[in-house]
């Protein structure tokens, strides 16, 4: 019988020429386990999902509470379902008044897509202005909102009418016009190695849209869930979208997004056309269970409000002669080096070591580090450690 790597290779579509093939058989906490029985100490959380950990009892206990009563019942939006309407509940009573309309998705991606969708209906205008740099997602629509196109040109044509600015560019503002639907930004911009707003930048961008009738699309599918030391990162910068997107650490390890706005807005999806956005699983009622569970911990425990210390640890451990900026966001950090090949250096020995890291899409110079929002102090101690070590083996062959 072929081994089970031989089969992920044979059958599992790769998005890549050169998979990182680690094989995990469990996950607790803030650990994954390899068959063989070696420990990782995850520090990217799948890219920021499990912000709970890997299993956490609430999470668990709530998916199977929920899957012993129903699973899908009919497509989202027909029924009346408990998980769907309390999850729906508890962000709506923890957001500002005028985003208290919820409408879930599988994923990120198909958030950009609701938004994007919801944007023309409502402004009757059809363009776009994103930031460069910035990633919501790879389906079409979400696609043409990229720059640079390094990972869409091989599927052009895209979305017209879809231009790109700077992020915290002040005079590229006059490039929202009267035409724009909206503008699509990153409250932190992920992908581009953690890049925060600056000099009231946030406040200008929602001036503008204001001043021409443009909708603000925040994106927080990364930032959100308390990743900044705060429930939404746009709290820190005193503004307020007119739709917010959201996913990844929202499920506590099960798929599932929303975009959210205000109820005169979300009801023109409503008429003309009847049906005007649909989906088949979003808002699949194990996932909102999870999502209750996950959004009741972080509420209740003190996690998020322990953020800021725990970022501050990550800044003061990591110094070292490869890195040339820690870049930080809470409990998020990008770690910059020289080049791609040094970060991929560092990630592999990790690897080694027993430590789980990655890079960013559009900085492939900088390490991303985003562990479960539980990790103990004494955890990124640890981590922090063996990412020193990792260095110091990689810096004696680069400058022996």
């Amino acid at each position: 019988m072929a081994h089970i790597r031989q089969l992920f290779l044979q059958h599992l579509a790769q998005t890549s020429e050169f998979p990182l093939m680690l094989e995990i058989e469990r996950g607790e906490g803030c650990y994954l386990y390899a068959p063989d029985g070696k420990e990782y100490l995850d520090l990217i959380a799948g890219i920021g999902v499990s912000s709970l950990g890997h299993c956490h009892p609430k999470v668990t206990t709530a998916v199977k509470n929920q899957a012993d009563k129903y699973l899908h019942t009919m497509v989202y939006g027909e029924y009346v379902l408990t998980p769907q309407v309390r999850l729906a509940e508890l962000m709506a009573n923890n957001l500002p008044d005028t985003l208290d309309s919820i409408f879930f998705t599988n994923s990120g991606t198909e958030a950009t897509e609701g938004a994007m969708k919801l944007a023309k209906r409502y402004t009757g205008r059809s363009e776009f202005v994103a930031m460069k740099n910035a990633y919501h997602g790879s389906s079409q629509g979400a696609a043409s909102l990229m720059w640079p196109k390094d990972f869409t040109q091989a599927y052009h044509p895209l979305l017209p009418g879809i231009s790109h600015i700077d992020f915290n560019c002040d005079w590229c503002l006059s490039k929202i016009t009267e035409k724009t639907a909206a503008v699509i930004a990153e409250t932190v911009q992920a992908e581009w190695g953690l890049r925060t707003p600056i000099n009231g930048y946030l406040k200008k961008l929602r001036q503008r849209c204001d001043e021409v009738g443009a909708l603000l699309i925040l994106d927080e599918i990364q930032a959100g869930y308390g990743r900044t030391g705060s429930l939404w990162a746009f709290e820190q910068y005193g503004i307020v979208p007119d739709i917010l997107l959201t996913a990844k650490g929202m499920g506590g390890g099960m798929p599932i997004g929303a975009f959210i706005s205000s109820k005169e807005i979300m009801s023109v999806l409503s008429y003309n056309p009847l049906l005007g956005h649909i989906t088949t699983f979003g808002g699949h009622p194990v996932s909102c269970a999870a999502a209750l569970a996950t959004l009741e911990v972080l509420l209740t425990e003190d996690y998020i409000k322990d953020v800021p210390k725990k970022e501050q640890i990550i800044k003061e451990m990591l110094k070292h002669e490869l890195i040339i900026d820690v870049r930080t966001a809470g409990l998020w950090a990008a770690v910059e080096m020289k080049d791609f090949d040094t970060v991929q250096a560092v990630i592999k020995e990790c690897l080694e070591l027993g430590l789980i890291t990655d890079w960013f899409l559009f900085n492939d110079r900088s390490l991303r580090i985003a562990p479960p929002l539980l990790i103990t102090e004494e955890e990124i101690r640890k981590g922090c450690k063996i990412i020193l070590q990792a260095m110091d083996k990689i810096a004696e062959q680069v400058y022996a």
